[in-house]
């Protein structure tokens, strides 16, 4: 395999240079990471200012991307897959270099046999360096790290499994099979719980960390992909794709209790800071909608076209959002769904990482 080359500029300067300690303190807090995996980068947004201030590139498909508790360090996942004996192999018949079978259906029969391995790379968010790089049986969609920073865990949608890797010993420790299409993972509070969408059979794994097997299995709405758990840990939402509404899922009782119709070909969701607000992006109405959990009622705002991944930046009112169509993001305003401004990002982003500044 190549080896990767890490470059990372400064938007300052508009020269291609290392980052230096000096520059890095400059940067206001927080920082927004934001993947492209059509442009082979990552980039820093400094949410202050809500411009790019940083590039991390020689990223191949880099599309998962998660960031470990203490901030340090960043899990990138690539969908770009080779055979082990390091050529690279073809894409599965009807996946573009972008949008893929997570979100197409079922990849073909012969897909796992020709899905060869893939990389995850560990990132030293202070200098932009790649630390290790792990390679994955298949390629990788989402990355979830757990609360410990013990575990990353990646998805495997060809495969229909997920990876765990140990962060300590940079070590691949199980591989698990939960359902057709694994697409998103999150973490419960404790670590030793982990939620995968599996948008091939319409269900939700709850997989025990601890034993890395699948304990139970949830049936939700139709084509789950992205989820959000409450803070609490007691309550999962579930976006589901091909049905446009949001299954609410009871962990403990393993039951959906409530099902909120938004609208068509749901995407990105997250949950604003209070924990009361949940936000849904609907790409296929090109809108957002924000529901008020405690009341049930919703409100929404027209943003064409097609937003996509979502997220909301922490402690400063923002709704970050990204466009499936155009290499831009949208800021919000979380309060009243306002369009704030927009970031020119040079490519389609994808699942959003916050991060601190220098």
């Amino acid at each position: 395999m190549k080896a990767i080359s890490i470059l990372r500029t400064t938007a300052w300067t508009g020269l291609l240079m290392p980052l230096v300690l000096g520059a890095q303190a400059a940067m206001a807090e927080p920082l927004v990471y934001v993947p492209l995996g059509g442009e082979n980068k990552i980039v820093a947004i400094d949410a202050a200012k809500n411009e790019i201030v940083d590039t991390i590139s020689g990223l191949a498909a880099v599309h998962g991307l998660a960031g470990t508790p203490d901030g340090r360090f960043l899990i990138a996942g690539s969908f770009e897959t080779r055979a082990r004996d390091g050529e690279a192999v073809a894409k599965p018949a009807g996946v573009s270099e972008d949008e893929h079978a997570a979100h197409h259906g079922a990849a073909p029969a012969n897909a796992k046999a020709e899905a060869g391995v893939s990389t995850v790379s560990v990132i030293q968010t202070a200098d932009g360096s790649v630390v290790r790089r792990i390679d994955v049986p298949g390629a990788v969609h989402h990355v979830a790290v757990s609360p410990d920073g013990r575990f990353a865990v990646v998805t495997h949608p060809n495969d229909g499994a997920i990876s765990a890797i140990d962060l300590e010993s940079y070590e691949l420790v199980a591989t698990v099979a939960t359902g057709p299409l694994p697409n998103y993972a999150t973490f419960g509070p404790n670590g030793d719980r982990l939620f995968v969408s599996n948008a091939g059979n319409d269900t939700v794994s709850e997989v025990d960390t601890t034993r890395w097997i699948v304990r139970s299995n949830a049936v939700v709405g139709s084509s789950p992909e992205h989820v959000v758990l409450a803070d609490d840990g007691a309550t999962l939402y579930v976006n589901n794709v091909e049905d446009g509404t949001i299954s609410v899922l009871d962990v403990g009782d393993r039951k959906v209790v409530k099902t909120i119709p938004i609208g068509s070909t749901l995407h990105g969701i997250d949950l604003s800071d209070d924990g009361r607000t949940l936000f849904v992006a609907a790409l296929g109405d090109d809108k957002v909608v924000a529901v008020d959990l405690g009341t049930g009622a919703d409100r929404s705002a027209s943003l064409a076209p097609a937003p996509y991944h979502l997220a909301v930046v922490s402690g400063t009112g923002k709704l970050y959002v990204s466009s499936a169509d155009q290499p831009k993001i949208w800021v919000m305003d979380q309060r009243n769904l306002e369009i704030l401004g927009e970031i020119p990002i040079g490519g389609k982003g994808h699942q959003m990482v916050q991060g601190a500044g220098g």
